[in-house]
């Protein structure tokens, strides 16, 4: 299975305020539907919870710690392993936020789609620096403002000790 992480960041690595993203880019969300469509996305609780509802043709797992929470339309793990091992034999399971699902998600990574947004803005989430072993192999400009650039990462993993 290909793990892929599916991100947006600004210039300063904020990726989100107060639940929200801070910028609304329609191609970038047409882009994540696209990239998603079809197969199984893994989500925080804090994430799920900000888009109010499953994102449709595609599994929702979302990881919480809450016992309790069990929303309708999802499934719900409890660990990173655990949410992996639902998403089952799916050739490709996307990991779509927040700010601590990236970093614990980000070693098992092989791909990242990222896109960057080229201003500073106010947050309170970030994004985790890339590891020296994800190299570039796409880059696309995105249209409209504030400028952005679609970004695609791929992990050597020759590279690794």
């Amino acid at each position: 299975m290909t793990i892929t992480i599916i991100a947006a960041m600004a210039g300063n690595r904020v990726i989100g305020k107060e639940g929200r993203i801070p910028w609304h880019l329609p191609d970038d969300l047409a882009r994540f539907r696209a990239i998603t469509m079809g197969h199984p996305v893994i989500m925080g609780r804090r994430t799920f919870d900000s888009i109010g509802r499953p994102l449709p043709g595609r599994l929702n797992i979302v990881l919480t710690r809450r016992e309790w929470y069990a929303p309708k339309g999802v499934a719900v793990a409890r660990s990173l392993a655990e949410a992996l091992e639902l998403a089952g034999t799916a050739g490709e399971v996307f990991i779509c936020g927040g700010g601590q699902v990236y970093r614990e998600a980000l070693p098992l990574a092989d791909r990242i789609h990222l896109t960057v947004v080229h201003l500073p803005f106010d947050g309170d989430v970030t994004f985790p620096e890339l590891p020296f072993d994800f190299v570039e192999t796409a880059r696309v400009e995105g249209e409209g403002a504030p400028r952005h650039t679609f970004l695609t990462f791929e992990r050597r993993r020759e590279l690794m000790p």
